[in-house]
Parts: C-alpha cells; structure tokens; sequence
C-alpha cells in the first residue's frame, strides 16, 4: 500500500570556546515512503554519517512492513544562525600547507576552491554527533505514522473489495435460473429438430424412440452447460474473502489466490456459455475480478 511519513529532531553541538562562542544546531531529518509492491522492496538513501545505522534501520522496517517498495531517505543539515562556518586561522594554515605539499609533487593539481575551505571548515566543528539513538527513535515515530496511514488506505481497500464481493455475488445469482431455461429450450429446440427429420422421411408422427432421444440429447447438453458447480465454488471463495477482510492482518497473499480461483471459476463459466446472457455474465464477473486482483496486490 502507498503511504509516507516524516519526522525531525534538532540537535545543538557546542564548539570549543578556543575557537567559536557559537554553536552548531543541525537537525536529522527521517522521511519513509511506500508504493505499491507485491513483495517488499527496500531502499536506504542515507549520508555518509548515517550509514552505519542502516542494518538497525532495515531491521526496524522489516518488522512493521511486509509488503511494499519502500524508500527510507535520511539527511542532516545546519540550522545555525551563521549559514556559513568560520574557519579558524590554525585551519587555513593547515590546509595552505598541505596544498603546497601537495602541489610541490603534482604542480598539475588544481588549487582549492572556496567551496572546498568552507566544507573543510564544516568538518571542524567539533566532534561528530552520534545520531544512533535520535535516528532509532525517530524511525519508530516515522514507521508508526506510516502504518496508521496505510492502514487507513487498508480500510479504504477494504470497502471497495466488499463492494466488489456484492456485485459478483448479484451476477452470480443472475445467473442461477439461466442454466435451467437453456436446457428447456434446447430440449425443444431437439424435439423439433426430429420431428422435421421425421418429416422428411414419411411424414409420420415422432416415434417414442426419438423423444428418448431427443430427452437423452436435451440431458447431455444440460450436463455440458452445467455451472451450479463453479457458482458453489464461487460462492465459497467470496465468503473465504469476507471472512478474511473482516478479520483483518497480513491477508494479501491468501486474497491473491482467492483472486486467481475467482477468476477460473468465472473463466470456466464463459466456456460453458451457451447463451448471450450467461457470456455476458462471465465477462462482468472477470471484469470485477481483474479490478480487485489489481487492488489485492496493494494490501499487506
């Protein structure tokens, strides 16, 4: 099912007063979100920082989810007051330095760009935050809020598979008297069938005999068109179905093959067809089916 969710925490990292009186805020940003998926699917995109935290983050989403392609981005930023770092006389000396070490076996090198100094800078204040606890928690606030949010998508799912589940019930029953009237009339269609034979012949009345027949044709082909079977079946599936929505946790692989014998069983009843009516029926059915096979796969 689709979701996202996000959430930030700040954290203030004080410099050493040898070199600044200010200090550092910057804030962890977490954000989760999911698309459909058969299967799950995960993806970190973490800075360098973080990445030694992503089995512990994968563990925790793998406990929560089970299906979906999902996409964990985490990213940390400055929120001092001064954009820009200041960097230290001691720095620019140190970095002057190396440049000419550097320089005096690679005259080739380019000289470094303001860019460079300021992101060199950035890495001198102080030592690194440990966000391992502040990342944790925060994903356990992240994933909450997404499991509420897909399952209020769940519950919407829910609703528009019930609804299915009623239209094909109705067609289901639309199509219980059909198969009794077929007969009949193929039974009469075969009993006027002999008697223009028999016409033919010498204009005689219709024999007992080729009523038997006519009868034992008429039974043969109530057999073939037959689909009380395929109707109980499907009946059986649907209330499996209702049963399994009302009860409600990790139901989407038990639904897609409910939806797979729902479908052969509509399946087989166009190919017993023996009347517009009924083909009309099968395809509605399969219709209904394709539609909730392609909301099945979203639901965990």
């Amino acid at each position: 099912m689709t979701g996202y969710a996000s959430a930030q925490h700040s954290s203030a990292a004080n410099t050493p007063e040898s070199e600044s009186k200010s200090s550092s805020a910057r804030r962890l940003g977490l954000e989760i979100r999911s698309v459909n998926s058969r299967f799950l699917d995960l993806t970190f995109k973490l800075p360098d920082e973080l990445r030694s935290h992503e089995p512990a983050l994968r563990e925790r989403v793998m406990a929560k989810l089970k299906r979906g392609k999902v996409e964990v981005r985490a990213a940390i930023e400055n929120t001092a007051s001064g954009s820009l770092p200041d960097p230290s006389p001691r720095l620019m000396q140190r970095v002057n330095s190396l440049q000419d070490s550097v320089k005096a076996w690679l005259p080739q090198a380019a000289p470094l760009s303001v860019a460079d100094v300021i992101r060199l800078a950035s890495g001198e204040q102080g030592p690194a935050h440990d966000w391992a606890d502040d990342l944790l928690t925060l994903s356990d606030t992240v994933l909450a809020a997404l499991v509420e949010a897909r399952q209020r998508e769940g519950d919407r799912l829910a609703t528009m598979l019930k609804g299915h589940i009623t239209q094909l019930r109705t067609l289901a029953q639309k199509a219980v008297p059909l198969v009794p009237q077929l007969v009949e009339q193929q039974r009469q269609r075969f009993l006027e069938r002999w008697k223009e034979a028999m016409a033919l012949t010498d204009g005689a009345t219709l024999p007992e005999a080729a009523q038997d027949r006519a009868l034992t044709e008429a039974t043969s082909f109530a057999i073939r068109i037959d689909v009380a079977e395929e109707l109980t079946r499907l009946h059986s599936h649907l209330d499996e179905m209702e049963r399994i929505l009302k009860k409600g946790g990790e139901a989407g692989k038990r639904m897609d093959f409910l939806i797979q014998e729902l479908h052969r069983e509509a399946n087989t009843m166009g190919s017993k067809s023996a009347a517009l009516e009924l083909t009309k029926i099968s395809v509605d059915m399969k219709v209904l089916i394709e539609q909730m096979r392609e909301q099945v796969q979203n639901v965990e």
